[in-house]
């Protein structure tokens, strides 16, 4: 730690983390929005950059990227919101009710499939939804018809809410063990219901591991191409598939980088504005938050410091 303090200075003990940063985002970072300005000279070269111009970027910005853009965003939007309503009580279970000896094997449990392949896992999916598969048998075998939604958006749907709810649930689980039971118990003692304690105290102290639990969903699923490929065909085309197909098959490395740096840059436009959308949420909120005066008379505005020192006085 010495001689890597004395090469590269104070910074040097912070090597590791901004080196890996550096090789494996900003460089590549930059490669792609460098390769978005070039063009495809013929059939065998994938990208030139000897005439940088921003045609690609008019060609990644179509009719076809806008509308995969848009099935893309609402498949995220909609498995973000499924992945946590179904990780709240699992969450708030796991970290409320379950005794403290079993938690490890519960958590050791969701992080299972993790420890597959994530083409693995979906491929199983496949074999699930398929027509044919024993899921199709079983409801044909109760008088229902044979499942018909391998190859859909739906199928997709379902293939991205099993593969990222891991990410939901273990930072909702963090953020729910850390806010105490001593808080909870103190709002049961003071006469608040479960579901009043759960609304007013557990879910505002958990609000950052939903943050952080959308936010770690949402950014990868969108980029996702492996799900759309295997599940959705053509049906389920996601921009990631869109991306990727201009890198592995049309050989097109400046559109495909165009498309690239189009959906980073989306993607960044939508957790903005959701991001606005909350604070202003808050402020509402806060604003008509009301407060009981000792007469019983609300107030619609929050007590200032020296209107609350003269109360207590």
């Amino acid at each position: 730690m010495k001689l890597r303090q004395r090469i590269f200075g104070i910074g040097g003990l912070s090597f590791p983390s901004w080196a890996y940063l550096t090789f494996f985002f900003i460089i590549p970072i930059a490669l792609v929005l460098w390769y978005s300005f070039g063009y495809k000279p013929d059939e065998f070269t994938p990208v030139a950059t000897d005439a940088l111009s921003l045609d690609r970027y008019r060609e990644a910005v179509g009719p076809t990227f806008i509308s995969i853009f848009a099935s893309t965003l609402r498949i995220s939007i909609v498995g973000t919101l499924i992945c946590l309503v179904i990780s709240v009580p699992f969450a708030y279970w796991l970290a409320v009710k379950v005794p403290a000896r079993r938690r490890g094997l519960l958590l050791a449990l969701v992080l299972v499939p993790f420890w597959t392949n994530f083409l693995v896992r979906t491929l199983g999916w496949q074999v699930i939804l398929s027509p044919s598969g024993f899921l199709s048998e079983a409801m044909q075998s109760v008088g229902m018809g044979p499942l018909d939604i391998l190859y859909t958006r739906a199928a997709v749907q379902i293939g991205v809410v099993y593969n990222y709810l891991p990410l939901m649930i273990l930072p909702l689980f963090v953020a729910i063990d850390k806010a105490g039971q001593s808080l909870r118990e103190a709002s049961r003692d003071l006469g608040a219901s479960r579901w009043k304690t759960l609304i007013q105290v557990t879910l505002p102290l958990a609000a950052p591991g939903i943050a952080s639990g959308c936010l770690l969903i949402f950014v990868p699923l969108m980029g996702d191409y492996i799900t759309a490929s295997v599940l959705g065909g053509a049906q389920g085309t996601m921009v990631g598939t869109l991306v990727a197909s201009q890198f592995n098959d049309a050989a097109n490395w400046a559109l495909g980088s165009a498309m690239a740096v189009v959906l980073m840059l989306m993607i960044l436009a939508v957790v903005a504005v959701a991001g606005l959308l909350i604070f202003i949420v808050k402020r509402l909120l806060k604003q008509r938050r009301q407060v009981i005066l000792p007469r019983g008379e609300p107030q619609t505005a929050p007590l200032a410091a020296d209107q609350k020192t003269e109360e207590l006085v």
